[in-house]
């Protein structure tokens, strides 16, 4: 580090005029190192001008160069960032904060002590110096490094002490009385040397002369310490004094501690009894009502909450410390137990009873109703509601009392609502079947079984064979023909179910009505149930709960009150929520409910395989409905459970339409018309947007409708290539004109790419079966000018085909005569009897083909005659009839039929 020094001090301060006093070599924190110095210089001309210089070595590495200069006066801060401890960093703070890291902890503090140093001597505006040992801020240069870096010129700067203004006065003035001051310095020191001389005598001479005042003041002096010694005295007997009132006022002292101590104590003595009577004594009253109050009444339930909230409080209350040994403290506490456990027993057996009573009650269930619906329990809930807060109260005393309770409540609840919800649903079956009054009443007395009453479902209906037709028979359908056909079935779905004589709109709009009438009934009771478990039990105070529904079953003693078996730990269950409490007692109470509701699913799909969409859009309403409400409640899970049956009955309702589709077989001896399952998907198309217009499922539908018409398309073309009766293109006209007028009518969003194919379709075979049928009432004309076509094909000018031999205006002209006007009309005439003999009457199409062959017949013709002009130039043929005839020959064959 000398050498380097040295180096910069030669090569880039001497030549400036400047001295270095201070380097330290560095490299900017937290970036790529590149090192550099930082030097502490100062001017050798005066004023002194303290400078911080950055000098770095050049791109080559040569020789040093100047970088960045700040001045000292510019210097804010210094921050060494950790007095205590060894650091190479440090901070100094000028415009910017500069941040760097030294090469080594001694480098930086030698640094900073000579910028402290420069800082004292030169500026006035001192340096804040931060996180810096004090040792470092001193005059002294410390040894080692550091004084090697400051040098002798820094010694220099120690002796040197600068003239204040009134010294520089005095010294003129004496340089001004000498004449010689300035020419002759010797002299002048001479001169003022002597002078010096002068004035110490004069003052040894003046103190020689002062003696006498000398003694007198050492005279006043010894009269000052006797006086002293007198008051000495005097300050001893007045301390030996206030002794004895010292010791006087200690007793005093002593005694008023005492009666503080004793006062104290007594305010506390007090402050705790107080405690103790105002937080530990329960009133009479209270007490009263615990032991007897009357349960049955508002006014005794008011009285007993108050009561047993009362001793909640009394019971609960914090005891301070050492409470617990006083004999009366113990004493409450026993009576508090008694009248806890006195008040939960008499609490319990009263509400067992009500849960029994209401258990065993027959006049809510519906074996002598007709009317379709539920029983409220408001009124019960209502009753029950004033119980509430006792309840939360035995909850938190008494955890195993009020899981008992729960226990009772869910089994008793359990079997009122089973009756109630089997009879229900048994009314709802009489109404969804149909039957007579003394079927009714022999539906009523049916055992609550299910297989009993699917015996007896099964009986009103008559044999299973109209419900469910056999499969053989299926195997068997025919198409029939178009007067008979809509009778025999209206709809698609109706195929392998009920014949559809037995069902019409007004059956289907009933179940409809039955159904929606059964999930409205069910909505409300869950709902109100949940609601009244949740206030009743209390479980929305505490999510996490231990439902008591695992336990054993009760056994009835003592004329019906119900005694528990205290709860093993074995059996209990713990639940994460209040909701999963909630959900398990609902499930225990309403067991049935699911059940049922499947048996209901299963009777309506029986009787009608449309049932399935009305069960599809109600069922999904009303699950939207409830999950919006509480997607976790009872509600939601059951009827989304019961929703997932649903949509597999409609699932594979849907898989067996297509399936008895692909089973059709068709008649050899008749024509085909419509296809049944075309007129089938057209009446299943048109009640299923009735029933699933603003549906929540719509999507099912959709998919629905793409699996089935592409099972139409497939196999209306399958029908077409076996037919033999009816030609395929009649076939697939008539049936694809169907559909695609069946879809444009119903605007089915999903089907537009299916409509627009069914009219491709149909179009395509139009006009194929048109084009087809033409050639044959002028068979031997078209066989002549294809020949001439192939000819000109094969290459033969259109010039020369005349001189070919089979094709020469010999052989145009004989096949022309073959064919006059009346030979045309009789060929078209036969043509039309053939076309309504293939066509159906349902579609009406008769017209549509008829002129759309009198449009292919004219395009023909004008063809014919052009081929006559292109290859029989000016030979005069022409045909024996006009365009004018042939539409006068189409319109009276029309008019005529």
């Amino acid at each position: 580090m000398t050498a380097i020094k040295h180096a910069l001090q030669r090569d880039i301060f001497t030549p400036n005029d400047e001295r270095l006093l201070g380097i330290v070599n560095v490299c900017k924190a937290g970036k790529k190192k590149k090192n550099c110095f930082l030097c502490a210089t100062v001017t050798t001309e005066r004023p002194v001008q303290v400078k911080v210089v950055k000098v770095k070595k050049s791109d080559k590495g040569d020789f040093y160069k100047r970088q960045q200069t700040w001045e000292l006066r510019d210097l804010m801060e210094v921050d060494a960032k950790d007095a205590s401890k060894e650091n190479p960093e440090f901070d100094l703070h000028f415009e910017k904060v500069y941040r760097w890291v030294a090469s080594s902890a001694a480098e930086k503090n030698s640094f900073i002590s000579c910028i402290w140093k420069l800082n004292q001597r030169y500026l006035r505006k001192k340096v804040e110096f931060v996180n810096v040992s004090s040792q470092l801020l001193e005059e002294s240069v410390p040894s080692g490094e550091s004084q090697s870096v400051a040098g002798g010129d820094e010694d220099a700067l120690d002796d040197y002490q600068e003239l204040s203004a009134r010294e520089e006065q005095d010294i003129e003035g004496m340089m001004e009385m000498c004449e010689y001051a300035v020419s002759n310095a010797e002299a002048f020191a001479e001169q003022l040397s002597r002078e010096l001389q002068v004035l110490d005598g004069a003052n040894i001479q003046s103190i020689m002369a002062s003696e006498k005042q000398v003694n007198i003041l050492m005279q006043l002096l010894d009269e000052a310490l006797g006086e002293v010694d007198t008051i000495e005295g005097k300050l001893s007997s007045y301390e030996e004094m206030l002794q004895s009132v010292k010791e006087q006022m200690d007793q005093i002292s002593q005694s008023n501690r005492l009666i503080q101590i004793s006062n104290s104590n007594n305010v506390k003595l007090l402050d705790e009894i107080q405690f103790l009577v105002n937080y530990m004594d329960l009133s009479k009253g209270h007490i009263r009502a615990l032991q007897e109050g009357d349960l049955t009444s508002p006014k005794g339930i008011e009285a007993c909450i108050n009561a047993s909230e009362a001793l909640s409080q009394c019971m609960n209350v914090a005891l301070r410390p050492g409470h617990d040994k006083l004999a009366a403290v113990t004493q409450q506490q026993l009576l508090f137990a008694e009248l806890r456990d006195t008040f939960a027993r008499r609490l319990t057996n009263h509400l067992n009873n009500v849960f029994v009573h209401q258990g065993h009650d027959q006049s809510s269930t519906l074996s002598q109703h007709t009317e379709m619906s539920l029983p409220k329990h408001s009124p019960l809930h209502r009753d029950l509601l004033r119980y509430a807060k006792l309840m939360e109260w035995l909850k938190n005393t008494h955890r195993e009392k009020y899981e008992g309770l729960s226990r009772t409540y869910v089994d008793y609840m359990s079997r009122l609502y089973e009756r109630e919800v089997k009879d229900f649903f048994e009314v709802a079956k009489i109404k969804m079947a149909g039957t007579s009054k003394e079927a009714k009443g022999k539906f009523a007395t049916l055992p609550r079984k299910e297989s009993a009453l699917k015996q007896e479902t099964e009986s009103l209906h008559g044999s299973s064979g109209k419900l469910t037709g056999s499969t053989s028979s299926l195997n068997k359908l025919t198409v029939q023909g178009a007067n008979s056909r809509r009778s025999q079935s209206s709809s698609l779905l109706d195929m392998g179910n009920m014949s559809a004589s037995d069902l019409d709109v007004a059956d289907r709009t009933k179940f409809d009505k039955i159904f929606e009438q059964v999930l409205s009934e069910l909505e409300p009771l869950c709902l109100a149930e949940q609601d009244f478990i949740s206030k009743f039990f209390k479980l929305q105070q505490h999510p996490a709960v231990v439902p008591p529904l695992a336990q054993p079953e009760p056994e009835d003693v003592d004329g019906g009150t119900a005694s528990r078996i205290p709860p093993r730990a074995e059996h209990r269950q713990s639940l994460s929520s209040e909701k999963d409490v909630v959900r398990v007692m609902m499930n225990k109470i309403f067991q049935s409910i699911e059940t049922e509701l499947n048996s209901l699913i299963a009777l309506g799909d029986k009787i009608d395989s449309f049932n399935s969409l009305y069960m599809l859009v109600k069922m999904s309403h009303h699950v939207w409905t409830a999950e919006n409400v509480d997607p976790a409640s009872y509600l939601s899970t059951t009827l989304g459970n019961v929703l997932v049956t649903v949509k597999r009955n409609f699932d594979k309702c849907i898989s067996a339409q297509i399936r008895q589709m692909e089973e059709v077989k068709i008649s050899k001896k008749s024509k085909v018309g419509i296809l049944l399952f075309v007129t089938g998907f057209e009446e299943f198309a048109e009640l299923a947007e009735t029933i699933f217009r603003n549906a929540e499922r719509r999507g099912d539908l959709d998919k629905a409708y793409v699996k089935l018409i592409r099972a139409v398309f497939m196999n209306v073309e399958k029908v077409a290539n076996e037919s033999q009766k009816t030609p395929r293109d009649v076939v697939m006209m008539e049936n694809f004109h169907h559909i695609f007028s069946t879809l444009s009518r119903l605007k089915i969003s999903c089907l537009d790419a299916e409509r627009r194919e069914a009219k491709h379709k149909y179009t395509d075979h139009l006009q194929s079966y048109v084009i087809n049928s033409l050639g044959q009432p002028l068979e031997k004309l078209n066989h002549f000018f294809e020949g001439v076509e192939a000819r000109v094909a094969q290459g033969v000018r259109e010039e020369e085909v005349s001189y070919q031999l089979a094709f020469n205006k010999q052989e145009l002209r004989k096949v022309i005569k073959e064919y006059p006007g009346k030979e045309v009309k009789k060929g078209l005439d036969n043509l039309y009897k053939k076309v309504d003999k293939h066509l159906c009457e349902e579609e009406s199409l008769l017209q549509v083909v008829w002129h759309s062959m009198q449009d292919e017949f004219i395009r023909q013709y004008k063809h014919f005659e052009d081929l006559i002009g292109r290859c029989y130039p000016g030979s005069g043929i022409t045909m024996e009839f006009t365009i004018r005839d042939m539409l006068e020959y189409f319109s009276s064959i029309a008019q005529s039929h």
